[in-house]
């Protein structure tokens, strides 16, 4: 299946062409912070001028507000590179944790974790189901430079467990999200997905925001972007 042919309904994915201009793209550059280069990634809290990119109505938000709504709103954000000293492959797996204030006991919300000082932990399956993930590309992401690989459909399957993960692959098929600097990726935060080492390392700038509708049960609250 080509890329251009994915639709979030059907597949849990889509790829939005030239969703920055070259100005915008410079203006977003501009706000995000330098990655160091021993980082793979770095969490984004409280970057001034972001979020204006990331609200319902603005360049990057009104992507997700297309299938969650004008109620959406970005819940974390995740600067990403890949280059020749940090040229980094991740397995497939889904995304099962969310940033949140601070550690309060809730039905359904499991292991808890510390990234970079701040709470994660695992909620229930069903407010997964309920999320967005957007990619925003900074640099081209040729077949050479480790795009993104997603599973078509396999957002539908509920929490997948490790050992069946290669059969549900198979089943459902394999994306590469190659994509230009400027276009978006949006797709449902649970979908399987995976990336190899790049073979020809370049810069493989991405921002990646997560989008949610819902508050959260029980006096937990969303850490926020």
């Amino acid at each position: 299946m080509g890329i251009e042919q994915l639709t979030f309904l059907a597949d849990g994915a889509q790829l939005f062409r030239q969703a920055l201009t070259l100005d915008q793209l410079h203006q977003l550059k501009a706000i995000l912070p330098h990655l160091p280069p021993d980082h793979a990634g770095l969490r984004l809290r409280g970057i001034e001028g972001l979020a204006p990119f990331l609200a319902a109505s603005g360049h990057v938000g009104s992507r997700a507000a297309s299938v969650l709504g004008e109620a959406c709103r970005p819940v974390r954000a995740i600067l990403f590179d890949k280059t020749q000293a940090m040229n980094w492959a991740l397995g497939w797996h889904q995304d099962r944790t969310i940033a949140v204030k601070e550690r309060i006991s809730v039905d359904g919300f499991e292991t808890w974790s510390v990234k970079n000082g701040m709470q994660h932990v695992e909620p229930p399956f069903t407010l997964l189901s309920g999320m967005v993930t957007l990619r925003v590309h900074i640099d081209p992401v040729p077949a050479s430079n480790a795009p993104l690989l997603v599973a078509p459909g396999s957002h539908e399957l509920g929490r997948i467990a490790e050992e069946d993960v290669k059969d549900v692959v198979r089943r459902c098929g394999t994306v590469a999200c190659l994509a230009d600097r400027g276009d978006i990726w949006l797709y449902a935060t649970p979908i399987l997905h995976a990336s190899d080492a790049a073979d020809a390392p370049m810069h493989r700038r991405v921002l990646q925001v997560d989008f949610a509708v819902s508050e959260l049960p029980g006096g937990l609250e969303w850490l926020g972007v």
